[in-house]
């Protein structure tokens, strides 16, 4: 028997973010079910778009906000966040009120909700019930208890370029994009959550105190959340900390794999993540009690008074593929809910995923999903060899031409060669990068590694809106058409165009999406992933080892080894597998052993 056995009155699952346009527009799809997902707010432009498309579908008009118009950027999130609010709220009603009959949306509601749903209790008793006056009073309470799904948002702390004014004169750091964003969100009508990513950002993670909104309302509960995605307990804490003191409550801590996940990867030192998933499980309480020690007096310094801590849930997310998977996750770790990302782009209902892409991906094998150098962040990068815009790339260096043309700026950064910041996927930074590179006359081995390193980087920011653009039919003329993509290597495993309620049923249990499949389990996949990953590292520095490098692949092969151990002692917990599972997974940690002390020579430390 699991330590948890939590009840929940609806879904125990999210849509995570898909990058920058996938699921930009997946609350207004999803929300009216019951299902919580979130959307990037980074690209204005993108959400401008998306509000002019959403807005003309419901025959209504649309009232453009110009770029030149003050605090553009957050008064354009602002609007279609507004408008996202009030499609899902009419969706909702709609549903709500449609008759319990065969096929009826909110007859699909219920049927998507987990088994373990009091909710779904109820309705299956709804079902059983033959006395008419008694079936009609639970069908008005069953109405009663829905609730829509979360309308979350995403930013990317990182991604937070200061701006200019019309003169090209600097702006105050309220307007850079990441401040922008989130004044976007704390002015709208959401009262949901905005998931911070990418690491900690003093200044957007000051500026939240600014907002009301984040602070306690009558319920003791903030009307709008925060949510950390983070990767491990020590970097969680350390953040939860900082704006514990700024008197803002962290509502959630999404845990995410360093390498077994979509987007960019976050890669621990070696740190695993069943082993930070116990972390998380044994120290939750002592942190909650901790944090609370601090914001208490936070609060009470802003005059606002709270006597007991608010909630503060735990989810994990990145790699999960099956039920199993999804319920050991919970019902043995603690887990309040878990994040499906990357098989939702196999969903047309739920995603945007443009007719092409979404066959290559069908199409895909393990090989075609890799972490690449691609973002222009400079952070390892889940890319899809088969995407249209890796074949633009490829294109453009053979007519040498490599780079991009710099269009939106959201990821300039780079002043090697200018006053004003470039980015490195563009045309203009990798011109100049490669005249570089020419006059250093390296020998001809040299000068490849490094002349690939240039132009490998690849245009985000045009690249992961393509896709929404394509399926939706609004490209405009001569716009790039090019789709990047950056599912997680998890999807290879998943071959097929699904519905949203076939994927549902596989979260469940109820259906099997992956039959024959010799998929190994979640945590081996991202064991192998690190191996890969510390591999591709020790042979990147065998010319030039320093001792300090030497320590670190040290310290990292060691972790890794702990976390082998670790797994090896997790496998008696593991109930709902058959016996050939559970060999087979005991035999790959062995292989992975093998592997890793092949690496480093079995050459260990302390930690």
């Amino acid at each position: 028997m699991y330590p948890y056995n939590t009840e929940y009155m609806g879904h125990t699952f999210h849509i995570p973010v898909l990058g920058l346009g996938f699921s930009v527009d997946t609350p207004i799809k999803v929300a009216k079910f019951g299902i919580s997902s979130v959307a990037s707010i980074v690209d204005d432009m993108l959400i401008e778009r998306m509000r002019e498309y959403h807005t003309e579908k419901r025959n209504e008009t649309f009232f453009p906000i110009s770029t030149k118009e003050h605090d553009s950027r957050a008064r354009r999130i602002t609007a279609y966040l507004n408008l996202m609010e009030r499609l899902v709220r009419e969706d909702f009603e709609i549903l709500r009120n449609t008759p319990f009959e065969p096929l009826s949306d909110i007859t699909r509601y219920f049927d998507l909700l987990p088994e373990s749903s009091p909710l779904k209790v109820k309705y299956r008793q709804m079902l059983k019930t033959t006395d008419a006056d008694l079936q009609s009073a639970l069908q008005q309470e069953l109405r009663a208890e829905m609730t829509s799904g979360s309308v979350d948002v995403n930013i990317m702390s990182k991604v937070d370029k200061m701006n200019l004014s019309a003169k090209k004169e600097p702006l105050p750091e309220e307007y850079s994009d990441a401040l922008a964003a989130l004044r976007g969100f704390a002015d709208s009508n959401l009262q949901s959550s905005v998931v911070l990513s990418a690491g900690m950002n003093p200044r957007l993670y000051s500026y939240l105190e600014n907002f009301d909104c984040f602070l306690p309302a009558q319920s003791g509960e903030p009307v709008k959340k925060l949510i950390l995605k983070v990767s491990d307990f020590r970097s969680a804490f350390i953040q939860a900390k900082f704006l514990a003191k700024k008197g803002v409550w962290v509502s959630e801590f999404r845990i995410e794999s360093g390498l077994n996940c979509g987007g960019h990867a976050f890669a621990t030192d070696g740190f695993l993540l069943g082993p930070i998933l116990e972390e998380f499980k044994s120290r939750r309480a002592d942190m909650v009690s901790e944090l609370f020690s601090i914001y208490q007096p936070a609060l009470t310094a802003k005059s606002v008074i709270v006597n007991q801590a608010p909630e503060m849930k735990i989810s994990v997310q990145g790699g999960i593929g099956t039920a199993e998977e999804n319920s050991f996750l919970i019902d043995y770790y603690g887990m309040d809910a878990t994040g499906w990302g990357s098989p939702f782009l196999l969903v047309p209902e739920a995603t945007n995923v443009d007719n092409e892409t979404l066959s290559n991906l069908v199409d895909a094998t393990g090989e075609d999903f890799y972490i690449s150098g691609s973002s222009p962040l400079g952070i390892p990068f889940n890319n899809f060899r088969k995407s249209t815009a890796e074949k633009q790339r490829l294109e453009r260096i053979s007519k040498g031409r490599p780079g991009s043309p710099c269009t939106k700026k959201f990821l300039v950064s780079n002043t090697e060669f200018t006053e004003q910041p470039i980015c490195t996927a563009s045309r203009e930074y990798q011109n100049l990068k490669i005249k570089q590179l020419q006059a250093e006359e390296l020998a001809a081995e040299e000068y490849r590694v490094k002349y690939e390193r240039i132009v490998e980087k690849l245009c985000l920011c045009e690249g992961l809106t393509a896709s929404a653009y394509r399926k939706n039919d609004m490209l405009k003329p001569k716009e790039n058409n090019a789709v990047a993509i950056c599912p997680g290597p998890n999807v290879a495993y998943f071959s097929g165009v699904f519905s949203l309620d076939e994927m549902v049923k596989h979260i469940y249990g109820k259906l099997n999406l992956l039959p024959g499949s010799q998929r190994p389990n979640m945590f081996i996949n991202e064991l192998n992933l690190y191996v890969d990953y510390l591999k591709k590292d020790i042979e990147t520095h065998l010319n030039d080892l320093s001792d300090k490098k030497a320590k670190y692949f040290a310290k990292f092969t060691d972790q890794l080894l702990q976390g082998i151990e670790y797994y090896r002692g997790l496998i008696p917990q593991i109930h709902d597998q058959a016996e050939t599972y559970i060999d087979r997974m005991k035999s790959q940690l062995e292989e992975a052993e093998t592997r890793l002390r092949m690496l480093w020579g079995g050459k260990t430390q302390s930690v």
